[in-house]
Protein backbone atom coordinates (compact mmCIF):
# COMPACT_ATOMS: atom_id res chain seq x y z
CA UNK A 1 0.00 0.00 0.00
CA UNK A 2 2.82 2.04 0.72
CA UNK A 3 4.78 1.42 -2.46
CA UNK A 4 1.20 2.01 -4.20
CA UNK A 5 1.01 5.59 -2.54
CA UNK A 6 4.19 6.59 -3.06
CA UNK A 7 3.88 6.16 -7.53
CA UNK A 8 0.68 8.14 -6.63
CA UNK A 9 2.23 10.84 -5.13
CA UNK A 10 5.01 10.88 -7.46
CA UNK A 11 2.37 11.50 -10.60
CA UNK A 12 0.97 14.13 -8.82
CA UNK A 13 4.49 15.74 -8.05
CA UNK A 14 5.12 15.24 -11.94
CA UNK A 15 1.86 16.72 -12.86
CA UNK A 16 3.09 19.69 -10.99
CA UNK A 17 6.16 20.48 -12.61
CA UNK A 18 6.94 23.22 -15.03
CA UNK A 19 5.58 22.39 -18.85
CA UNK A 20 8.93 22.40 -20.51
CA UNK A 21 10.03 19.42 -17.79
CA UNK A 22 7.37 17.29 -18.07
CA UNK A 23 8.50 17.48 -22.31
CA UNK A 24 11.84 17.16 -21.67
CA UNK A 25 11.30 13.72 -19.52
CA UNK A 26 8.49 12.31 -22.25
CA UNK A 27 11.19 13.13 -24.89
CA UNK A 28 13.94 11.41 -22.67
CA UNK A 29 12.07 8.05 -22.54
CA UNK A 30 11.53 8.49 -26.54
CA UNK A 31 15.34 9.12 -26.12
CA UNK A 32 15.91 5.94 -24.35
CA UNK A 33 13.85 3.68 -26.69
CA UNK A 34 16.32 4.27 -29.07
CA UNK A 35 19.21 4.00 -27.27
CA UNK A 36 17.71 0.77 -25.92
CA UNK A 37 17.52 -0.56 -29.97
CA UNK A 38 20.76 0.49 -30.97
CA UNK A 39 22.43 -1.03 -27.71
CA UNK A 40 20.61 -4.29 -28.57
CA UNK A 41 22.01 -4.32 -31.84
CA UNK A 42 25.14 -3.50 -30.94
CA UNK A 43 25.35 -6.04 -28.58
CA UNK A 44 23.84 -8.64 -30.79
CA UNK A 45 26.51 -11.16 -32.59
CA UNK A 46 28.78 -9.86 -35.05
CA UNK A 47 29.38 -11.21 -38.67
CA UNK A 48 27.72 -11.77 -41.84
CA UNK A 49 24.80 -11.53 -40.45
CA UNK A 50 25.06 -8.42 -39.03
CA UNK A 51 24.44 -6.10 -42.27
CA UNK A 52 21.44 -7.71 -42.60
CA UNK A 53 20.09 -7.46 -39.18
CA UNK A 54 20.43 -3.95 -39.39
CA UNK A 55 18.84 -3.52 -42.44
CA UNK A 56 16.09 -5.10 -40.86
CA UNK A 57 16.32 -2.83 -37.74
CA UNK A 58 16.30 0.03 -40.44
CA UNK A 59 12.65 -1.28 -41.95
CA UNK A 60 11.11 -1.87 -38.46
CA UNK A 61 11.87 1.77 -37.56
CA UNK A 62 10.80 2.94 -40.84
CA UNK A 63 7.56 1.04 -40.21
CA UNK A 64 7.23 2.38 -36.49
CA UNK A 65 7.22 5.81 -38.65
CA UNK A 66 4.67 5.01 -41.04
CA UNK A 67 2.29 3.60 -38.54
CA UNK A 68 2.16 6.52 -36.64
CA UNK A 69 0.41 8.78 -39.49
CA UNK A 70 -2.31 6.21 -39.71
CA UNK A 71 -5.67 7.78 -39.07
CA UNK A 72 -7.04 6.00 -36.18
CA UNK A 73 -3.87 6.83 -34.35
CA UNK A 74 -3.86 10.45 -34.85
CA UNK A 75 -7.53 11.09 -34.45
CA UNK A 76 -7.33 9.41 -30.92
CA UNK A 77 -4.14 11.59 -30.21
CA UNK A 78 -5.84 14.85 -31.35
CA UNK A 79 -9.24 14.89 -29.84
CA UNK A 80 -7.65 13.70 -26.56
CA UNK A 81 -5.59 16.02 -26.30
CA UNK A 82 -8.07 18.82 -27.09
CA UNK A 83 -10.17 17.15 -24.20
CA UNK A 84 -7.30 17.67 -21.77
CA UNK A 85 -6.64 21.26 -22.49
CA UNK A 86 -10.17 22.68 -23.04
CA UNK A 87 -9.81 21.21 -18.94
CA UNK A 88 -6.93 23.76 -18.79
CA UNK A 89 -4.07 20.79 -18.57
CA UNK A 90 -1.44 20.55 -20.90
CA UNK A 91 -1.23 16.83 -21.93
CA UNK A 92 2.49 17.10 -23.50
CA UNK A 93 2.54 13.28 -22.98
CA UNK A 94 -1.21 11.90 -24.80
CA UNK A 95 1.06 10.82 -27.76
CA UNK A 96 3.87 9.25 -26.05
CA UNK A 97 1.16 7.36 -23.66
CA UNK A 98 -0.89 6.58 -26.75
CA UNK A 99 2.07 5.03 -28.83
CA UNK A 100 3.58 3.53 -26.19
CA UNK A 101 0.51 0.99 -25.14
CA UNK A 102 -0.28 0.55 -28.15
CA UNK A 103 3.24 -0.85 -29.11
CA UNK A 104 3.51 -2.83 -26.01
CA UNK A 105 1.33 -5.18 -28.11
CA UNK A 106 4.38 -5.51 -30.33
CA UNK A 107 7.10 -5.35 -27.74
CA UNK A 108 5.54 -8.23 -26.15
CA UNK A 109 4.49 -9.93 -29.02
CA UNK A 110 8.04 -9.51 -30.26
CA UNK A 111 9.60 -10.99 -27.12
CA UNK A 112 7.48 -13.87 -26.79
CA UNK A 113 8.25 -15.25 -30.42
CA UNK A 114 11.70 -15.20 -30.04
CA UNK A 115 10.98 -16.62 -26.96
CA UNK A 116 9.71 -19.83 -29.17
CA UNK A 117 6.18 -19.03 -28.07
CA UNK A 118 4.32 -20.59 -30.83
CA UNK A 119 0.94 -19.85 -29.51
CA UNK A 120 2.01 -16.34 -30.91
CA UNK A 121 1.65 -17.37 -34.10
CA UNK A 122 -1.96 -18.31 -34.18
CA UNK A 123 -3.24 -14.92 -33.01
CA UNK A 124 -0.97 -13.17 -35.73
CA UNK A 125 -2.54 -15.67 -38.35
CA UNK A 126 -5.23 -14.10 -39.88
CA UNK A 127 -8.40 -16.23 -39.72
CA UNK A 128 -7.69 -17.85 -36.72
CA UNK A 129 -10.15 -17.72 -34.03
CA UNK A 130 -7.20 -16.18 -31.61
CA UNK A 131 -6.97 -13.51 -33.89
CA UNK A 132 -10.38 -13.00 -34.92
CA UNK A 133 -11.62 -12.11 -30.68
CA UNK A 134 -8.15 -9.42 -30.58
CA UNK A 135 -9.31 -7.96 -33.64
CA UNK A 136 -12.85 -7.85 -32.37
CA UNK A 137 -11.77 -6.68 -28.63
CA UNK A 138 -8.87 -3.95 -30.42
CA UNK A 139 -11.72 -2.42 -33.17
CA UNK A 140 -14.15 -2.50 -30.62
CA UNK A 141 -12.86 -0.57 -28.41
CA UNK A 142 -10.89 1.93 -30.95
CA UNK A 143 -14.38 2.31 -32.39
CA UNK A 144 -16.15 3.42 -29.39
CA UNK A 145 -13.38 5.40 -28.15
CA UNK A 146 -13.17 7.27 -31.16
CA UNK A 147 -17.33 7.48 -31.72
CA UNK A 148 -16.87 9.45 -27.59
CA UNK A 149 -14.55 11.42 -28.61
CA UNK A 150 -15.64 12.42 -31.73
CA UNK A 151 -19.56 13.51 -30.13
CA UNK A 152 -17.68 15.08 -27.03
CA UNK A 153 -15.51 16.97 -29.75
CA UNK A 154 -18.42 17.94 -31.87
CA UNK A 155 -20.65 19.21 -29.03
CA UNK A 156 -17.84 21.33 -28.81
CA UNK A 157 -17.91 22.32 -32.09
CA UNK A 158 -21.12 23.78 -32.44
CA UNK A 159 -20.86 25.54 -29.26
CA UNK A 160 -17.51 27.35 -30.95
CA UNK A 161 -19.70 27.49 -34.12
CA UNK A 162 -22.43 29.70 -32.39
CA UNK A 163 -19.90 31.44 -29.86
CA UNK A 164 -18.39 32.76 -33.19
CA UNK A 165 -21.60 33.78 -34.95
CA UNK A 166 -22.64 35.62 -31.88
CA UNK A 167 -19.32 37.64 -31.81
CA UNK A 168 -19.36 38.50 -35.17
CA UNK A 169 -22.42 39.90 -35.45
CA UNK A 170 -21.31 41.93 -32.14
CA UNK A 171 -22.24 39.74 -29.44
CA UNK A 172 -19.84 38.48 -26.33
CA UNK A 173 -18.31 35.94 -25.74
CA UNK A 174 -19.68 34.16 -22.44
CA UNK A 175 -17.49 31.77 -20.33
CA UNK A 176 -17.93 28.26 -21.28
CA UNK A 177 -18.72 29.03 -24.90
CA UNK A 178 -15.96 27.00 -26.13
CA UNK A 179 -16.99 23.88 -23.42
CA UNK A 180 -18.79 20.64 -24.46
CA UNK A 181 -21.96 21.07 -22.45
CA UNK A 182 -25.37 20.13 -23.09
CA UNK A 183 -27.05 16.68 -22.97
CA UNK A 184 -24.52 15.02 -25.73
CA UNK A 185 -21.71 16.23 -22.81
CA UNK A 186 -23.62 14.80 -20.02
CA UNK A 187 -24.31 11.52 -21.90
CA UNK A 188 -20.32 11.13 -22.61
CA UNK A 189 -19.46 12.43 -18.94
CA UNK A 190 -19.07 9.20 -17.33
CA UNK A 191 -17.24 7.22 -19.79
CA UNK A 192 -14.50 9.60 -20.11
CA UNK A 193 -14.51 10.61 -16.58
CA UNK A 194 -11.56 8.04 -15.97
CA UNK A 195 -9.63 9.79 -19.26
CA UNK A 196 -8.19 12.24 -16.72
CA UNK A 197 -4.59 12.33 -17.17
CA UNK A 198 -2.98 11.65 -20.20
CA UNK A 199 -0.99 8.63 -19.04
CA UNK A 200 -4.64 7.04 -19.00
CA UNK A 201 -4.58 7.17 -22.73
CA UNK A 202 -2.16 4.06 -22.30
CA UNK A 203 -4.50 1.86 -22.06
CA UNK A 204 -6.70 2.80 -24.90
CA UNK A 205 -3.41 2.71 -27.06
CA UNK A 206 -2.82 -1.03 -25.42
CA UNK A 207 -6.30 -2.05 -26.36
CA UNK A 208 -6.18 -0.44 -29.91
CA UNK A 209 -3.02 -2.69 -30.58
CA UNK A 210 -4.68 -5.81 -29.58
CA UNK A 211 -5.90 -6.02 -33.35
CA UNK A 212 -2.92 -6.73 -33.75
CA UNK A 213 -2.68 -4.66 -37.18
CA UNK A 214 0.79 -3.53 -36.07
CA UNK A 215 1.89 -6.34 -34.54
CA UNK A 216 1.18 -8.69 -37.56
CA UNK A 217 4.28 -6.22 -39.18
CA UNK A 218 6.44 -6.73 -36.91
CA UNK A 219 5.72 -10.45 -35.56
CA UNK A 220 5.55 -11.60 -39.06
CA UNK A 221 8.88 -9.98 -39.61
CA UNK A 222 10.61 -11.24 -36.27
CA UNK A 223 9.32 -14.78 -37.28
CA UNK A 224 10.43 -15.23 -40.72
CA UNK A 225 13.89 -13.97 -39.71
CA UNK A 226 14.25 -16.13 -36.82
CA UNK A 227 13.18 -19.17 -39.11
CA UNK A 228 15.30 -18.49 -41.82
CA UNK A 229 18.37 -16.89 -40.56
CA UNK A 230 19.84 -18.77 -38.08
CA UNK A 231 22.90 -16.22 -38.06
CA UNK A 232 21.01 -13.43 -36.87
CA UNK A 233 21.19 -13.04 -32.57
CA UNK A 234 17.95 -12.80 -30.65
CA UNK A 235 19.45 -9.56 -29.24
CA UNK A 236 18.81 -8.14 -32.77
CA UNK A 237 15.58 -10.10 -33.53
CA UNK A 238 14.41 -8.01 -30.02
CA UNK A 239 15.73 -4.70 -31.32
CA UNK A 240 13.20 -5.04 -34.11
CA UNK A 241 10.22 -4.50 -31.74
CA UNK A 242 11.98 -1.89 -29.73
CA UNK A 243 13.28 0.30 -33.11
CA UNK A 244 9.64 0.32 -34.48
CA UNK A 245 8.16 1.44 -30.80
CA UNK A 246 11.09 4.25 -30.58
CA UNK A 247 9.87 5.28 -34.08
CA UNK A 248 6.31 5.15 -33.24
CA UNK A 249 6.64 7.35 -29.92
CA UNK A 250 8.28 9.57 -31.58
CA UNK A 251 6.11 10.66 -34.27
CA UNK A 252 3.37 10.63 -31.98
CA UNK A 253 4.33 12.64 -28.97
CA UNK A 254 5.60 14.98 -31.67
CA UNK A 255 1.80 15.06 -33.12
CA UNK A 256 0.43 14.97 -29.72
CA UNK A 257 2.61 18.01 -28.75
CA UNK A 258 2.01 19.90 -31.81
CA UNK A 259 -1.74 19.75 -31.29
CA UNK A 260 -1.42 20.99 -27.55
CA UNK A 261 -0.12 23.84 -28.70
CA UNK A 262 -2.69 24.01 -31.52
CA UNK A 263 -5.35 24.37 -29.12
CA UNK A 264 -3.77 25.93 -26.36
CA UNK A 265 -3.46 28.73 -28.79
CA UNK A 266 -6.84 28.78 -29.86
CA UNK A 267 -8.17 27.55 -26.20
CA UNK A 268 -6.31 30.20 -24.26
CA UNK A 269 -6.79 33.04 -26.49
CA UNK A 270 -10.94 32.56 -27.61
CA UNK A 271 -11.27 36.07 -28.59
CA UNK A 272 -8.50 36.39 -30.69
CA UNK A 273 -8.89 32.93 -32.56
CA UNK A 274 -12.26 32.08 -31.89
CA UNK A 275 -13.20 31.55 -35.82
CA UNK A 276 -9.57 28.96 -35.50
CA UNK A 277 -10.89 27.07 -32.95
CA UNK A 278 -13.95 26.93 -34.21
CA UNK A 279 -12.36 24.74 -37.11
CA UNK A 280 -9.46 22.76 -35.71
CA UNK A 281 -12.95 21.24 -33.11
CA UNK A 282 -14.42 20.34 -36.06
CA UNK A 283 -12.06 19.07 -37.89
CA UNK A 284 -10.57 16.48 -35.11
CA UNK A 285 -14.47 15.74 -34.44
CA UNK A 286 -15.19 14.96 -37.84
CA UNK A 287 -12.00 12.69 -38.27
CA UNK A 288 -12.50 10.81 -35.20
CA UNK A 289 -16.35 10.14 -35.72
CA UNK A 290 -15.45 8.86 -39.74
CA UNK A 291 -12.70 6.48 -38.07
CA UNK A 292 -15.40 5.16 -35.45
CA UNK A 293 -17.31 4.76 -38.41
CA UNK A 294 -14.77 2.46 -40.51
CA UNK A 295 -13.50 0.71 -37.32
CA UNK A 296 -17.19 0.01 -35.98
CA UNK A 297 -17.99 -1.09 -39.45
CA UNK A 298 -15.60 -3.26 -40.13
CA UNK A 299 -16.31 -4.92 -36.47
CA UNK A 300 -19.76 -5.23 -36.92
CA UNK A 301 -18.86 -7.35 -40.32
CA UNK A 302 -16.39 -9.57 -38.55
CA UNK A 303 -18.49 -10.15 -35.71
CA UNK A 304 -21.58 -10.95 -37.35
CA UNK A 305 -20.01 -12.76 -40.72
CA UNK A 306 -21.81 -9.77 -42.35
CA UNK A 307 -21.16 -10.02 -46.56
CA UNK A 308 -23.17 -6.76 -47.67
CA UNK A 309 -21.52 -3.87 -49.50
CA UNK A 310 -21.30 -1.62 -46.76
CA UNK A 311 -19.34 -3.38 -44.01
CA UNK A 312 -17.41 -5.10 -45.57
CA UNK A 313 -16.19 -1.81 -47.50
CA UNK A 314 -15.27 -0.15 -44.38
CA UNK A 315 -13.85 -3.17 -43.29
CA UNK A 316 -11.36 -3.05 -45.85
CA UNK A 317 -10.57 0.72 -45.73
CA UNK A 318 -6.69 1.66 -45.42
CA UNK A 319 -6.25 4.02 -42.61
CA UNK A 320 -2.40 4.35 -43.20
CA UNK A 321 -2.72 6.98 -46.38
CA UNK A 322 -5.68 9.01 -44.67
CA UNK A 323 -3.94 9.98 -41.90
CA UNK A 324 -0.80 12.23 -44.09
CA UNK A 325 -3.90 13.59 -45.47
CA UNK A 326 -5.17 14.84 -42.46
CA UNK A 327 -1.65 15.76 -40.97
CA UNK A 328 -1.72 17.92 -44.56
CA UNK A 329 -4.83 19.50 -43.06
CA UNK A 330 -4.27 20.53 -39.73
CA UNK A 331 -0.98 22.08 -40.25
CA UNK A 332 -2.08 24.30 -43.32
CA UNK A 333 -5.34 25.12 -41.13
CA UNK A 334 -2.35 26.03 -38.54
CA UNK A 335 -0.23 27.91 -41.13
CA UNK A 336 -3.50 29.61 -42.63
CA UNK A 337 -4.31 30.76 -38.71
CA UNK A 338 -0.54 32.09 -38.30
CA UNK A 339 -0.30 33.85 -41.38
CA UNK A 340 -3.44 35.60 -41.28
CA UNK A 341 -2.34 36.86 -37.63
CA UNK A 342 0.94 37.87 -38.46
CA UNK A 343 -0.72 40.00 -40.86
CA UNK A 344 -3.38 41.64 -38.43
CA UNK A 345 -0.35 42.50 -36.11
CA UNK A 346 1.59 44.00 -39.11
CA UNK A 347 -1.98 46.51 -39.80
CA UNK A 348 -2.78 47.43 -36.45
CA UNK A 349 1.43 48.60 -36.18
CA UNK A 350 1.29 50.66 -39.52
Amino acid sequence: MTVLSGFAAMYREREQLPLRTRLLFALGAVAALHVAAVVLLLASSAGAAQPLALGLVLTAYLAGIKHSYDWDHIAAIDNSTRKFVAQHKDPVSVGFAFSLGHSSVVILAGALVVGGAAMVGEFMEKGTTGNLVLGLIGSGVSGLFLLAMGLFNGSAFLRAARAYRNVQGGGELRDGDLEARGFVARLLAKPLSRVQRPRNIYVIGFLFGLGFDTATTIGLLVMTTAASLAGVSPLALLALPLAFTAAMTLCDTVNGVAMMRMYRSAIHNPRRKLGFNALITGISAVSALFISAITLGGFFNAAFGLEDPLTTWLGAVDLGEAGLLLVAVLLAVWGVAAWRGRLKVRSQAA
